[in-house]
């Protein structure tokens, strides 16, 4: 089980960095709200013969051990990207947010979006709120992520989450009606479209911006592509 360092910020208190322990990490998948936005997403990756999911949402569970703050990541080959998402976790009785990275392995995807789920590292940042300072304006705050293309770093995904289900709605589907992850549970909640269509990179640049508070979360990591070896 990793344990990793957050540096948490409730708006009414002092900053601290405590140190956080990840016992279970899934992942929401399939959670837009807009339901044609749902088969967007559907076709999008139907184009890289991923197959249709059997529900929606669905929840996939990832070794938390996969789960890292670091700048760099190891991946194997070069058929895989990230995409930004809100991630949630339990720690000392109450929800944080932050930003993370569900990394996927495009090809494997192919075959089974569980398994290339587990396939990779899942980058989140080293920063969080608390989730109840931003609760009442969830629908306001902004995710993006950026890639590098052709030396220049190109915006990959940018909408508000508005566009994404709400914590109030995927926690207690998850945990059995219960309005709150327990302590050590790490929930990373589902993504935007990419703009231009999902597609490789080698690293991910990931970002919530919250406008009533005017702060921003974001982690960066590049990525170490190891050779496939028949």
């Amino acid at each position: 089980m990793p344990t990793l360092a957050f540096r948490l910020e409730p708006l009414d208190a002092p900053a601290r960095t405590e140190q956080v322990t990840i016992g279970e990490f899934v992942i929401a998948g399939w959670t837009a709200r807009d339901m044609a936005a749902v088969q967007h997403h559907i076709d999008e990756l139907a184009k890289l013969g991923v197959p249709a999911p059997s529900s929606v949402p669905l929840f996939y569970r990832v070794a938390a051990s996969q789960v890292t703050q670091d700048a760099t990541v190891q991946v194997l080959g070069a058929d895989s990207s990230g995409e930004a998402e809100p991630v949630l976790f339990s720690h000392g009785g109450e929800m944080w947010l932050t930003v993370g990275s569900d990394h996927t392995d495009r090809k494997v995807e192919t075959y089974s979006v569980a398994v290339s789920k587990q396939m990779c590292a899942k980058p989140v940042a080293a920063t969080a709120w608390r989730l109840r300072d931003v609760q009442a304006h969830w629908d306001q705050l902004i995710l993006r992520s950026w890639i590098t293309e052709g030396g220049a770093r190109v915006l990959y995904q940018q909408g508000p989450l508005a566009a994404m289900r709400t914590p109030g709605d995927l926690v207690p589907r998850y945990c059995a009606g219960a309005s709150a992850l327990p302590d050590g549970v790490m929930m990373s909640c589902g993504t935007l479209s990419a703009i231009g269509g999902v597609r490789a990179a080698l690293d991910c640049h990931l970002e919530i911006e919250d406008p009533v508070a005017g702060r921003v979360l974001r982690h960066s990591y590049a990525l170490t592509v190891l050779p496939v070896i028949a």
